[in-house]
């Protein structure tokens, strides 16, 4: 009896394994986070010589434009954020390859990035888009992303796929490029413009935006994954830059907040931005959520981005790519429709460090 039990489990195994692992797939949902990581990277691979790479969550490619960014350094950029809930490990795991001496990697992460535990990060959308087409990425991380990958499946997700084949099959027009926008060649989000997020006004009023304490930045899962590629950049002479999300103006980030995530990185040597204030935008410059400004302000945010970058990579000790230093009365106003005063490009706060 226990042993047909043993064996009728190792078989229901077999079947989970093998339906999920080379069967059933989730075109429109983790599909869609698929392909962006893929292209992201095939831009990664195309440049030649020393590129500049942001790393986020979906706060990089709607609040930061590479398009933007490029010709005010006067270096190739990628802008390789997809969404808070993709594993750091993961996005690490895939862009090593593909950084060099000389590169430049910028992350200005969302505070959740750092506290996001280890089994959250297992159970990633990443965990099943490796279990059904990455297993030499899965095969590179702990043994507890093997776990993870391996059960990262529910029934709910046999049905999901079978919906979701059948309507890709059918010719169904994901409607969201249409709603949100969309996504240029450099990897930025773009078409959310101030019109279409209108829509969702009378939400960013009500939300509350919450701030992760200076002791779980400390000692957050995430915060460990990033020391990790820390320690790997710099024995490899790839340059990390540390930065922080655009916010509410009337809501910051706590000043022990952000002082325990350039700790983060100064304590590990790299270089850390900190516009403070500076990087702070009314509500009705933000998109949809406290993440994602709209592109009228993505577009002033990047500028004032890509002169603290400049600063930064031209002090001495730093990476020099021969950045261009952008004129500050054109790299630092804000375009019309968004409003607050002119900006200047290192906040003495950020000078300090």
């Amino acid at each position: 009896m226990a042993r047909r039990m043993i064996l009728a489990c190792a078989a229901s195994l077999l079947i989970y394994a093998v339906l999920f692992g080379t069967v059933l797939d989730r075109p429109l949902s983790l599909g869609s986070f698929r392909q962006q990581i893929d292209a992201r990277l095939a831009r990664g691979a195309a440049i030649e010589g020393p590129k500049l790479v942001i790393l986020a969550g979906s706060n990089g490619p709607y609040s930061h434009r590479c398009e933007t960014i490029e010709p005010l350094l006067g270096m190739p950029c990628v802008n390789a954020g997809v969404a808070v809930g993709i594993g750091l490990d993961y996005l690490f795991a895939r862009w090593r390859p593909l950084l060099h001496p000389g590169d430049v990697v910028y992350l200005p992460l969302e505070e959740a990035q750092y506290t996001r535990t280890y089994a959250a990060t297992s159970l990633g959308p990443d965990a099943s888009i490796m279990f059904r087409h990455d297993w030499p990425t899965l095969g590179l991380l702990s043994p507890g992303r093997w776990l993870g990958a391996v059960f990262s499946f529910a029934p709910r997700a046999a049905l999901m796929s079978l919906i979701e084949t059948a309507l890709v099959q059918a010719g169904f027009e994901d409607p969201r490029a249409a709603a949100t926008g969309s996504t240029n060649a450099w990897g930025d989000h773009v078409g959310h413009t101030q019109a279409m997020g209108e829509t969702n006004a009378a939400r960013l009023a009500t939300i509350v935006p919450w701030h992760e304490t200076a002791a779980s930045i400390a000692s957050g899962d995430g915060t460990a994954m990033v020391r990790d590629f820390l320690r790997w950049a710099a024995s490899h002479d790839v340059q990390v830059v540390g930065g922080l999300p655009a916010g509410f103006a009337e809501w910051p980030m706590p000043n022990a907040t952000a002082s325990a995530i350039g700790d983060v990185f100064t304590r590990e040597g790299a270089r850390f931005i900190d516009l403070g204030d500076r990087a702070r935008y009314p509500r009705s410059a933000f998109f949809d959520t406290p993440d994602h400004l709209n592109e009228v302000a993505q577009i002033a945010h990047s500028r004032i981005v890509a002169a603290a970058l400049a600063v930064v990579l031209a002090s001495p000790g730093a990476a020099r790519p021969a950045p261009v230093h952008p004129d500050p009365g054109e790299a630092l106003a804000r375009p019309e429709g968004v409003s607050g005063p002119v900006l200047t490009a290192v906040p003495e706060r950020a000078a300090s460090r």
